[in-house]
């Protein structure tokens, strides 16, 4: 047995074609219960690594099947063909083989290509973490949750799943296969504090004297990237308690929102919560994106906030600004401009301006959609 450990412990610093070699005796040995075990591989390529792999091998052995997994780094087509799993590499896609490249001419899969059933506005080409997660990104949620004794329901999870793309495989996914962040101009700055820029950066230098193995390298990236992914779910699915109960109170006010104004235009928060993102996913999800253009919710107090809908949840430009006559104003000056009782302030970019009354709010919200809907004409 500790000639069978030293041999498991050592295998990845051999040369490929000597782990080849190794494998194949070392794959069927036996195990301290006398019982022959297949141990999984998982193939990606060698040499210099990219955020998308170190992030696909880190959730591929989140997975049961995989938690025991080898990682073998190789370009070795023969080698890569004995592998239960390649990403990255080897030019084909094939889920029924389980083969998830991304860099083969005619590629073009995006989340919502390989998953309509949770999608259907994901167009960003994948990578090779964004086809792992697309197949096998819920049961992966599903592992971590479970590790962390949080209970969560389907929907819930599917939520979260589409929640955890957005907020950072997608990114990855964008980087990895070069498409710009804006669709014409330059950009105003450079971002180069990213997770894609820093797992990067853990490769040798290109001059190094002694570099360090790009295999034990790999692996500091897989942990970098995959602390900061579970980090992130459970972050965000501090779901029985924060994340989730959030989107039903966005979605109870978008369903009631005719009850506030027959117009549709205005939601009311029943408690006040993160809204901005869950409004955005949770309009689309119903096909009205655009159609809510206020928000009103209790603040600290005996005060009300109405406040624009941004066109994006980290923008502070509306789709609807409050009025522009109001904007910079306070007090009982705000008041006599508006012509409503109990105004407090109204932001000077318009938007976002609170009130002493929840109808004040409300009327803050009317006369604005109003003035907007003059200026259009």
């Amino acid at each position: 047995m500790d000639e069978l450990m030293a041999l498991s412990n050592n295998l990845l610093k051999l040369s490929t074609a000597t782990a080849s070699t190794v494998w194949r005796g070392f794959a069927t040995m036996a195990t301290n219960c006398k019982t022959p075990r297949l141990i999984r591989k998982i193939g990606t390529h060698n040499g210099v690594f990219h955020c998308d792999e170190a992030l696909a091998c880190y959730m591929l052995k989140q997975l049961p099947d995989y938690r025991d997994a080898q990682i073998i780094r190789t370009r070795d087509p023969s080698i890569l063909e004995q592998c239960d799993v390649v990403v990255d590499v080897g030019g084909e896609y094939n889920p029924k083989t389980h083969r998830y490249d991304h860099h083969q001419r005619g590629f073009e899969h995006s989340l919502s290509t390989v998953r309509p059933d949770l999608t259907k506005n994901k167009h960003i080409k994948l990578s090779s973490a964004g086809l792992v997660y697309a197949h096998f990104g819920l049961e992966v949620l599903s592992s971590i949750l479970n590790d962390e004794t949080r209970a969560t329901t389907s929907e819930c999870l599917r939520c979260v799943y589409l929640f955890i793309y957005e907020g950072f495989v997608e990114e990855l996914d964008a980087i990895d296969n070069g498409i710009p962040m804006y669709s014409e101009g330059k950009p105003r700055y450079k971002i180069s504090t990213h997770l894609s820029a820093r797992v990067h950066r853990l490769n040798p230098e290109w001059n190094a004297e002694n570099p360090e193995s790009t295999d034990e390298l790999f692996y500091k990236a897989m942990d970098l990237v995959g602390s900061e992914f579970k980090e992130r779910v459970l972050e965000v699915s501090a779901a029985a308690n924060i994340w989730w109960p959030a989107r039903e109170i966005v979605r109870k006010a978008i369903e009631t929102r005719t009850q506030v104004h027959k117009s549709g235009e205005i939601i009311l928060l029943t408690e006040r919560c993160p809204w901005k993102d869950h409004l955005q996913s949770l309009e689309e999800e119903m096909g009205i994106s655009g159609e809510i253009k206020f928000c009103i919710f209790h603040d600290k107090g005996d005060s009300w906030r109405v406040q624009g809908i941004p066109i994006q949840p980290d923008s502070f430009i509306c789709r609807v600004f409050l009025h522009k006559d109001w904007r910079g104003v306070r007090d009982e000056q705000l008041s006599s401009i508006a012509g409503i009782e109990g105004c407090i302030f109204c932001h000077s970019t318009g938007f976002i301006g609170g009130s002493k009354t929840k109808a004040g709010a409300l009327e803050m919200a009317l006369k604005s959609l109003k003035a907007a809907l003059v200026d259009r004409e």
